[in-house]
């Protein structure tokens, strides 16, 4: 009698007629199928979303409830770090009492730009308005205000507007004084491109929106002192 298991040509004949049962497949093949089936259910779960995995978590055994877990775990994670870097989105106003919990205490790796400014001085009311704009377009730096003798008493009003820019609570840069502004003539991406150079803004201006301006000044500067050897001269 021929043996129903043999590799004969007839017996493959009969197994596509249904006769004879399928061949039984070596153990090594089965490890190996299931491997690959295994290898592609591990990418289908990486390419499903968080709602897609919960639809789907009836289908999952043990094993792949607890991968799951941990992977929905570093998913959310993810998702909830994204969410922190754009809670804002408006200038925040505080008081002296709210500096340590709004600034010291921010939170960590997290930028903040302090404006000191007093109703009344019409630089203080633009940069106000430039900075609404910003918090805007920049959500995940917190932009913060106050009248400046509510957080340090007695404040100059000559030092005014003044900003600080704290990150991880300590301070990186200050811009005081309304010279260091440029005037009611500042724009906003000038104020965008002075605080993207103290590192707070990750700024999509390719260049300084005024360096024209800054070397006729430097220019008019050298000109107006005269060389040393020409005063020495004019003194011999």
């Amino acid at each position: 009698m021929q043996d129903p298991n043999a590799d004969t040509e007839w017996n493959d004949i009969l197994r596509r007629k249904g006769i004879l049962p399928p061949k039984e497949k070596p153990n090594d093949e089965e490890e190996e199928e299931a491997q690959i089936i295994q290898q592609s259910v591990v990418k289908t779960y990486e390419d499903m979303t968080l709602e897609e995995l919960e639809e789907n978590e009836d289908e999952f055994n043990e094993e792949d409830e607890h991968a799951l877990e941990l992977y929905r775990q570093q998913r959310l994670a993810q998702w909830q770090a994204m969410q922190l870097k754009n809670v804002f989105g408006e200038v925040l106003e505080i008081s002296g009492q709210d500096y340590v919990q709004e600034v010291t205490k921010a939170g960590k790796d997290l930028w903040v730009i302090l404006h000191l400014y007093k109703q009344g001085i019409p630089l203080c009311t633009l940069i106000n308005q430039h900075l609404a704009a910003l918090t805007r377009k920049f959500k995940d730096v917190k932009f913060i205000k106050a009248i400046s003798t509510t957080c340090i008493p007695n404040y100059p009003d000559k030092n005014l507007p003044t900003i600080f820019v704290y990150l991880d609570g300590e301070i990186r840069a200050q811009f005081i004084g309304p010279l260091v502004f440029g005037g009611m003539n500042l724009t906003q991406d000038e104020l965008e491109w002075k605080l993207a150079e103290s590192g707070a803004l990750k700024t999509d201006l390719e260049e300084n929106p005024r360096p024209q301006i800054q070397d006729k000044l430097m220019s008019s500067i050298r000109t107006a002192i005269p060389s040393r050897s020409h005063s020495d001269s004019e003194e011999d």
